[in-house]
């Protein structure tokens, strides 16, 4: 096979159902194949279609000819004390991209923290991440992928009632929604049976508030939703999150409210708050937290700021933490604290970074303005 032809296969592993059953009626199979080869990939971590013993060994020479299952390969895997693991990923071009399993304290939860993007298209001023600047959107089989390696590195899978990805979160590098054309159908491979069969209610999406592309979301999926909101007023939130001075907090509010009206069962937004000394963190934000969600179905997780170099921000104590959790039961509000995991491999919230060939220059600047501050 000739590098020309090599480099013109397609790869099998981001196509969702209907788009692999059009793949295989366009070289005369018939669809149901579409389901034994995703099977082969996604259930049993399959990469070779010599492997792929239930298809004929014409079928499997024609695969090899035109197609192939190529996912993101691993330059680090690294395992934190408390058991959280972190992996560097290569993608096309050469960048690095990051994803963390991590384990619930009673083994039987394994949540998957997945990215979207080469560094994040916006610019949140709490978030290492964004330092980093962005590049350019994962493509379905990147974002995919990574489910896919998590996957792999326990093995085949053939117990689904013992998988190593119980739970997948979309809040690693990236706004998923400023990618919605490659999320969407990674995150209905995440659904479909005959690829990891996850509940909807097991597989969020996170976003800082990208509204036309969450209202065209609830369109098409019905997953679990949270919010970064981490503000309670305008002011305040354009500052952290400038993507706020676009859509502002009612307006994304509104919106959450129209998703939650098309799923269809009850659901409640995720409201993720990351906690800053003396910037978020007093008796008023609390307040004004609970007049914004008063009339949405909403639970908060709180988070304690994961500090990076020259951030500018800090971490509160523990005890303001609990002392905000109070206040905000007191407001007859659900509110939970995040443990921070990771963090001794930089795996924690807000601290993925990758590595990242900035076009927007962005990174260039962050450091620009450290060493301004430093003379």
């Amino acid at each position: 096979m000739t590098a020309t032809t090599a480099s013109q296969r397609l790869n099998l592993l981001g196509m969702t159902r209907e788009e692999m059953e059009a793949f295989f009626l366009s070289i005369g199979e018939k669809k149901f194949r579409a389901a034994q080869v995703m099977k082969w990939i996604h259930q049993e971590g399959c990469d070779d279609f010599e492997a792929m013993t239930n298809l004929s060994k014409a079928l499997r020479a024609r695969l090899d000819e035109v197609a192939e299952i190529r996912g993101p390969s691993v330059v680090y895997e690294g395992s934190s004390n408390d058991g959280t693991r972190k992996w560097v990923l290569e993608v096309e071009d050469g960048s690095y991209v990051e994803t963390v399993l991590i384990p619930a304290e009673n083994g039987k939860r394994r949540t998957l923290c997945v990215s979207s993007q080469v560094g994040c298209s916006l610019d949140c001023s709490f978030c290492s991440t964004g330092k980093q600047g962005f590049q350019r959107n994962l493509t379905a089989a990147e974002v995919i992928g990574q489910v896919w390696v998590a996957s792999n590195s326990f093995g085949p899978r053939h117990d689904t009632a013992n998988r190593p990805v119980t739970n997948v979160v979309m809040m690693g590098m990236g706004e998923p929604l400023m990618n919605y054309d490659n999320v969407v159908p990674a995150m209905k491979l995440m659904l479909d049976d005959n690829a990891y069969s996850l509940s909807k209610r097991r597989v969020t999406l996170s976003t800082s508030g990208v509204v036309p592309m969450l209202d065209k979301l609830g369109d098409e999926l019905d997953v679990s939703l949270a919010i970064s909101l981490h503000a309670a007023n305008d002011e305040l939130r354009s500052e952290l999150v400038p993507l706020n001075r676009k859509y502002n907090i009612r307006t994304l509010l509104d919106s959450c409210k129209r998703y939650l009206a098309k799923c269809d069962d009850a659901r409640v937004v995720t409201i993720e708050y990351t906690m800053m000394k003396d910037v978020n963190d007093q008796q008023e934000h609390a307040q004004q937290l609970a007049e914004l969600l008063e009339e949405l179905p909403s639970k908060i997780n709180l988070i304690p700021f994961n500090p990076f170099p020259h951030s500018g921000y800090e971490t509160p104590s523990r005890n303001q933490v609990k002392r905000f959790q109070q206040w905000l039961y007191d407001l007859n509000l659900n509110a939970t604290i995040r443990s921070t995991r990771g963090d001794d491999i930089d795996a924690a919230c807000g601290q993925l970074v990758g590595r990242v060939k900035d076009r927007t220059r962005r990174h260039e600047r962050y450091i620009q303005s450290i060493q301004i501050d430093a003379d």
